[in-house]
């Protein structure tokens, strides 16, 4: 019987969701998997007692980010018009050009 993941490895599985996630084109789906991504991994962190519920977790999870990166790839080519939500989000580099500091 295999053990639990190591937390380095859940880590490392963590930070590829989330940099997969913030990959997408477009903003409600980037937004949506983002949020899904850290519940899901709140769920793994408080199941950390139980070893066999950390594992089945843990491989549901690695299951989750090869579809997520076949999504965002796809919702890359056919993405569409950003969003006004998008336009309004600000830059550190904004603040300087029209000197509201």
């Amino acid at each position: 019987m295999s053990t639990a993941p190591t937390r380095r490895a859940i880590l490392d599985l963590y930070h590829a969701t989330l940099r997969t996630s913030n990959s997408f084109g477009s903003y409600n789906f980037r937004e949506y998997f983002v949020r899904r991504t850290k519940d899901t991994f709140r769920e793994i962190q408080t199941a950390e007692s139980d070893p066999t519920k950390v594992k089945n977790l843990y491989a549901a999870a690695a299951n989750e980010l090869a579809v997520l990166r076949r999504s965002a790839i796809v919702n890359q080519l056919y993405g569409g018009r950003k969003l006004a939500i998008e336009s309004l989000e600000r830059r550190p580099e904004d603040s300087k050009t029209r000197g509201d500091n």
